[in-house]
Parts: C-alpha cells; sequence; structure tokens
C-alpha cells in the first residue's frame, strides 16, 4: 500500500460549476429527441433547471428536466423528485440509456466541432485549482471520482492543466465500489463530495465508514442538505478548504 494519503474528489459541483453546458447539452439533447423548447435559449440557464439541479444524479435526468420545463411543476419536482422522474420517463417513453446516450453523442459533437466554446461553458471554482495544486506539499495526492463520463472528464481537467492521481469515471461503476477498490491499496484521507445522498450511502457501508466525508458547501445542495446531518459528515466551505489538511473538519 502506497504510504502517501489520497483525497477524492468529487468533479461536477466540487472543482468545477458546469451549470452552463448541463443547460446547453441537455437543451439540444432534449431537442433532438423531439421536445419543443422554443420558449428557451441553450445559452441562458432558466433558473428552474439551475434550482433543480441538485436533485440530478446522473446526466440523462437533466435531459428529462430540460424536456419537461415547459410544464414542469418545481415545488412537486423538489418534494418528489423520483416518483416525478417516473412518470415523466413513462409518458415519453424514455429510458436513462437512450437520453444519456444523446447526452454523450451532443457533447461528443460539440467537442469535436467547437471544441474551445464547449470548454468555456464550464469555470473552476474560485481558489480550487491551487488547493489542488498545493496538496503535493502536504505529501498528499489527489483523485477524481464522478459519475461523468471519464473521457469528458478527461478533456476538462486538461483544459483545467490539472493531473489527478487517477481519474474514475462513469464507466468505473458505483462510488462505493470504485472507494473499496482505491482502499485496498490507498490510504484514503477523505472525500470531497457535493451530493449528500451519496455521501449518507458511503457512511452506511461497513469498510467505508472511516472514510473522512466532506460535504462541499460550495456545491449544488438542495436547500435541507445542511439541515440534521449526521456527524459522519461534516461541511466545509472554501474558507476551510484552502487551510491545510490537518485543520479541516
Amino acid at each position: 500500500m502506497l504510504k502517501r494519503r489520497l483525497v477524492v474528489f468529487d468533479f461536477d459541483g466540487v472543482i468545477v460549476d458546469g451549470m452552463a453546458e448541463y443547460w446547453w447539452s441537455a437543451w439540444h439533447s432534449s431537442c433532438s429527441l423531439g421536445a419543443v423548447l422554443s420558449d428557451f435559449s441553450p445559452d441562458s440557464v432558466p433558473e428552474t433547471f439551475r434550482l433543480l439541479r441538485p436533485w440530478v444524479h446522473y446526466g440523462w435526468e437533466m435531459v428529462l428536466l430540460a424536456a419537461e420545463l415547459p410544464r414542469l411543476d418545481m415545488q412537486l419536482w423538489m418534494t418528489s423528485y423520483e416518483e416525478q422522474q417516473r412518470r415523466a420517463m413513462a409518458r415519453r417513453c424514455w429510458h436513462p440509456k437512450q437520453l444519456q446516450t444523446t447526452l454523450e453523442q451532443i457533447r461528443q459533437n460539440a467537442i469535436r466541432y467547437n471544441c474551445m466554446a464547449w470548454l468555456a461553458l464550464h469555470r473552476p471554482f474560485p481558489g480550487v485549482i491551487e488547493r489542488l495544486q498545493s496538496l503535493d506539499n502536504e505529501k498528499t495526492d489527489w483523485s477524481i471520482l464522478t459519475t461523468k463520463s471519464e473521457a469528458f472528464a478527461t478533456k476538462l481537467l486538461e483544459n483545467l492543466g490539472l493531473k489527478p492521481w487517477h481519474l474514475d469515471g462513469r464507466e468505473a461503476g458505483e462510488k462505493p465500489e470504485v472507494l473499496r477498490r482505491l482502499q485496498s491499496h490507498r490510504l484514503l484521507y477523505a472525500l470531497v463530495e457535493d451530493r449528500r445522498a451519496t455521501l449518507e450511502t458511503i457512511c452506511s457501508i461497513s469498510g467505508l465508514k472511516v472514510i473522512n466525508c466532506l460535504l462541499a458547501r460550495w456545491g449544488y445542495l438542495k436547500p435541507s442538505d445542511l439541515i440534521g446531518l449526521p456527524l459522519t459528515i461534516k461541511p466545509i466551505d472554501f474558507k476551510v478548504f484552502a487551510k491545510p489538511l490537518n485543520e479541516w473538519p
């Protein structure tokens, strides 16, 4: 086992704010599947889409959200997201693989024909790049664990000038599985994630409870995500994130 510590980071909502790209790609994907979004511009993120983004786990869900916007009841989706999602998918006769494939095709075409414009739709959160680069001074490695496709995450990391010790994309499997594999040969110091449900799942799994689970306050959080956090999940903000590791929660 390598002796250097490893900090594992989620990508979207922790390192990069890609809200403009999520909407742009979701708009084009849903339109290509027959959705009518003539009242919306792909270059301007609707507030409803922005507010519902914290409920999204996988990319295909954003395609459905975009398609549903003209008729969507935001409060209803916030209180019963999975049920509303299920009903919308059934009504449209869509399935997740179809939407995910369409989304990835839209992104691949964007990279192929106008890569710089696509990359410009993503922006790193303030100070995050510098903090990642400084981890080496603390004899600590860092890696990426994301539900984004590895190819897209690699392209974005290269554009940001970032070189993680390792990158695990959507193809690597569910996050708990990947963390188990990492834990078998690395000393995991912390996981920084902006999805509370993911952290709760990890904290509930025997063998993974030793991981320091940190909830990024700058990410895509639901209004209730910071309320009643279990002791095993600790919030972290930019100010604390910039400090040495031994001053983290």
